[in-house]
C-alpha cells in the first residue's frame, strides 16, 4: 500500500507517509484515487470488497487498511 501511495503522490516523501497518517484528511488520496485504491485493495485480496465493508474510516490509515482488508 505504501509503495501504491506514493508511486501516486511524487511529492510526498517516505517520511511523510506514517502507518497512521490520515490519508484521505490530509488529501494524500483524492476522490479519484481513492476508487483506484478500492480497485487496488480488491486485487490485493482477490475478491471484492462487499458494499458494507466500504466504510470511509477504514480507510484512513495505512494501518487501518492493513487491519480492515489485508490480514486474513
Amino acid at each position: 500500500m505504501r509503495t501504491w501511495i506514493l508511486r501516486r503522490n511524487l511529492d510526498l516523501g517516505e517520511a511523510d507517509l506514517a502507518p497512521e497518517t490520515d490519508i484521505i484528511e490530509s488529501r494524500i488520496v483524492d476522490s479519484l484515487q481513492f476508487v483506484e485504491l478500492v480497485l487496488y485493495i480488491e486485487e490485493l485480496r482477490g475478491e471484492m470488497l462487499q458494499s458494507m465493508d466500504v466504510d470511509l474510516n477504514a480507510f484512513r490509515t495505512l494501518k487501518g487498511i492493513e487491519r480492515n482488508f489485508l490480514s486474513q
